[in-house]
């Protein structure tokens, strides 16, 4: 069963000359439950389909339907709302909140949200992604890798519906990100989660 289905998807950026048709009929299917790599050179809109799929665009047409729900009917506000309870973003710039600590930047989704933290749940993702010991830690101070595990954790801590994952090894060395991409996958596996990773 298919938790995304993408129809005909077409998104341009720009006008005239400078004009580039970043999608153009783009139709496919991600399985519920899946680890799901899309593979493509960097600028041949990988990035804008995972946008397009996480409501972060608005295609210039077709269809994106996420967990039964076609996002062309959802409003702005309701597509935060879409976004913050549905989708859990890792960047290859993890995008973590400076000023907070590892576990704040893991809860701050819920904080969004307010709503109330599964502290069985933090405890098993924060050990399984090897954050214990750190999560008094400010992100500056940690190492690439366990910065994107902090991303990773907070975007499984709201239990979405749909992880997706744009280039989030392209900062780390070829260990570290072997070390990430085998932790993604565990964490999909265990927790039931759907991922789509974009990658080169």
């Amino acid at each position: 069963m298919d938790i995304v289905t993408v129809t005909n998807l077409t998104k341009t950026f720009g006008h005239g000359p400078r004009q580039v048709k970043a999608l153009d009929g783009i139709t496919l299917g991600v399985e519920k439950g899946k680890f799901t790599a899309i593979v493509g050179a960097s600028g041949s809109g990988e990035t804008t389909l995972l946008h397009c799929i996480g409501g972060l665009y608005r295609p210039d047409s077709g269809t994106v339907t996420v967990d039964g729900q076609d996002l062309a009917s959802l409003t702005e506000e309701q597509l935060t709302v879409y976004r913050r309870r549905k989708i859990g973003f890792v960047f290859q710039g993890n995008h973590l909140v400076p000023e907070l600590t590892v576990q704040e930047n893991i809860l701050f989704p819920l904080a969004l949200d307010d709503a109330r933290p599964d502290w069985d749940f933090f405890r098993e993702i924060t050990r399984l992604l090897g954050l214990t010991g750190k999560l008094d830690a400010l992100p500056h101070t940690l190492s690439g890798g366990a910065q994107q595990c902090t991303a990773i954790a907070r975007a499984l801590m709201a239990k979405p519906a749909l992880i997706l994952a744009d280039e989030p090894t392209g900062n780390l060395d070829s260990r570290t990100s072997q070390d990430v991409l085998s932790l993604m996958k565990v964490t999909g596996r265990k927790f039931a989660q759907t991922m789509v990773m974009i990658t080169h």
